[in-house]
């Protein structure tokens, strides 16, 4: 479904007041609700729509902008995974956190690949849920316990030297996401402001030519830039 043009001030994903925005696509009406209520009994979560397909979600995301999407990964007109790429450019700026009730590594690293920001099964706790949220938020990643390693081993990356493309600085930045450290402990370590590191992240990122932290890990691996 074709979206609206977007301005640059559209990029920029809503947020109410301190509040983390989210659009939950979910067609499972028992499911959405426990979702729903766990997500805005917290002071720092907002779910401000519901989406019952991937034509809705289209729709809506362009519509409400949100900080995140907790997307269910089947739905009635698709596979929620394949929709990531449309979903991301209907609501730019948006993060999308795929929730489904069982997934391996490999679809771990599907969602890697079409630009999500992580996978959280159903089985786990609201609280890691939450957690997630709040993470793909501050544009880390969030995977269930056991999928993270395996997506890494799976994703495939470029092998031409790009590591000359890497500033010193870069480069120590890049060891850190090796050590799976988030941006915040990478500003600790590296002694300077949140939103420096967090500069340092996107340009590696840029530079390694992957959409998140864990894709650029992987083509780092891949290209010998990490052991």
């Amino acid at each position: 479904m074709p979206s609206p043009p977007h301005t640059a001030a559209d990029t920029v994903p809503r947020t109410a007041g301190t509040h983390i925005t989210i659009l939950l696509v979910e067609d499972h009406d028992m499911v959405a609700e426990a979702i729903r209520l766990a997500l805005d009994r917290t002071d720092d979560l907002e779910v401000v729509g519901r989406s019952l397909s991937v034509k809705d979600a289209l729709a809506d995301a362009a519509r409400l902008r949100p900080a995140v999407m907790v997307l269910d990964r089947r739905l009635p007109d698709g596979d929620g995974i394949t929709a990531i790429p449309a979903l991301r450019a209907a609501a730019p700026g948006t993060r999308v956190l795929v929730l489904t009730g069982e997934a391996t590594p490999a679809v771990a690293a599907d969602v890697a690949e079409a630009g999500g920001s992580g996978l959280i099964l159903k089985v786990g706790n609201l609280g890691e849920l939450q957690d997630g949220v709040r993470l793909v938020a501050a544009g880390e990643v969030a995977y269930s316990k056991g999928l993270l390693s395996g997506a890494l081993d799976r994703l495939t990356g470029r092998t031409v030297d790009l590591g000359a493309t890497l500033t010193p600085r870069e480069r120590e930045t890049l060891g850190l996401l090796g050590d799976g450290l988030g941006t915040a402990e990478i500003s600790r370590r590296l002694g300077v402001a949140l939103n420096t590191a967090r500069n340092h992240v996107q340009r590696v990122l840029e530079k390694l030519g992957a959409r998140s932290q864990l894709e650029a890990v992987a083509v780092a691996r891949r290209a010998g830039l990490l052991r």
